[in-house]
């Protein structure tokens, strides 16, 4: 059987990946991207986040860059919605270590959304792969419309692309467990977040609301003499204020979780997927894209960087179909000081 260059080169990684000391294998930390449905993106849903505390005077910084593909459209007797755009997103994020259990910390996004150029390719990783269009052959190219109607009343029509900052949030952390030892480290921690409605709300660049985000973060990672496996997961609550998107279909509660786990080889890999989930954001809606719970799967890995720097790459895919983009590419860079 005659595989692809590029899959044979994977294989060839991993095998030598494999052979090398794991003494020092990488752990295995969660993916920071979040769901970037548009009319999701713009409420203070936690970025999945790391379990571990930093100790006092540690510094960790961190780019991510995010791009979204979506396309979905759907009609009801009451309702009618159309979201075709690509979503850029780049966000910072700085966390300090301000004692042995608590950490504080920053994270501010900065979105574009317009049509992009993606199209072409969705559809022919969609036929390869024998998948549906789902409308996207049929709809204009790399054209931006976010458009939603209730009951014969537009509630939202945006075809204008725009950028700037987003929502600033404000992070914190409280160690509640942590064991390390040659071979172990397991991990629990109680994080917060509370998002400021710093960016424009008719641009969908923040929701317009003060939102406050409590959830649990957790992790056991083993080194065994195959490199470390981890497993990690996390549970929570968020409260979103009403806003001014769509705000009298607002769930005021949100619940979301995710889990995922990992295999790093050596000290310059790892390889893991995560699962993220949340109940629905909006009431009053049979539509997927904004009445139904929301599942996304991202799979990929991490590098090490000269200078110790970690590089994520990662792609995600809505398994829940139309609760989040059709496809994400997920990029981070952090490093610790």
């Amino acid at each position: 059987m005659n595989l692809p260059f590029s899959l044979r080169l994977i294989i060839m990684v991993l095998i030598s990946a494999a052979w090398a000391t794991s003494a020092f294998a990488l752990e295995i930390t969660p993916f920071r991207t979040t769901n970037l449905n548009p009319l999701i993106q713009i409420y203070g849903l936690p970025s999945e986040t790391t379990s571990t505390v930093l100790t006092p005077g540690s510094l960790q910084l961190q780019l991510t860059q995010d791009i979204a593909s979506l396309y979905s459209t759907k009609s009801t007797a009451n309702e009618h919605i159309l979201l075709d755009g690509e979503l850029y997103r780049w966000t910072l994020a700085g966390r300090y270590g301000i004692t042995d259990r608590f950490e504080l910390g920053l994270e501010l996004p900065a979105t574009l959304q317009g049509g992009g150029f993606w199209d072409g390719f969705i559809m022919d990783w969609h036929r390869v792969f024998g998948l549906p269009q789902g409308g996207r052959d049929t709809a204009p190219k790399n054209k931006l419309r976010y458009y939603y109607s209730r009951n014969g009343v537009k509630q939202l029509d945006m075809s204008h692309a725009s950028g700037g900052i987003g929502d600033l949030s404000i992070l914190g952390a409280y160690r509640l467990f942590e064991q390390q030892t040659d071979t172990d480290h397991d991990t629990l921690a109680l994080r917060s977040q509370l998002k400021l409605p710093t960016g424009d709300s008719a641009s969908l660049r923040g929701s317009g609301g003060v939102d406050v985000a409590l959830f649990l973060s957790g992790a056991m990672n083993r080194r065994t003499e195959w490199g470390t496996l981890g497993l990690f997961a996390s549970v929570g609550g968020l409260y979103t204020s009403d806003g001014d998107i769509l705000k009298n279909q607002r769930e005021n509660f949100v619940g979301f979780g995710n889990t995922g786990l990992g295999w790093s080889p050596a000290d310059w890999i790892s390889i893991k997927v995560q699962c993220s989930l949340t109940s629905a954001f909006y009431k009053q809606s049979t539509l997927s894209e904004l009445g139904k719970a929301t599942a996304l799967l991202t799979t990929g890995g991490t590098l090490k960087l000269p200078g110790n720097y970690l590089l994520d790459i990662g792609v995600g895919e809505d398994i829940a179909v139309a609760t989040a983009p059709d496809v994400t590419f997920h990029l981070g860079l952090s490093k610790k000081f």
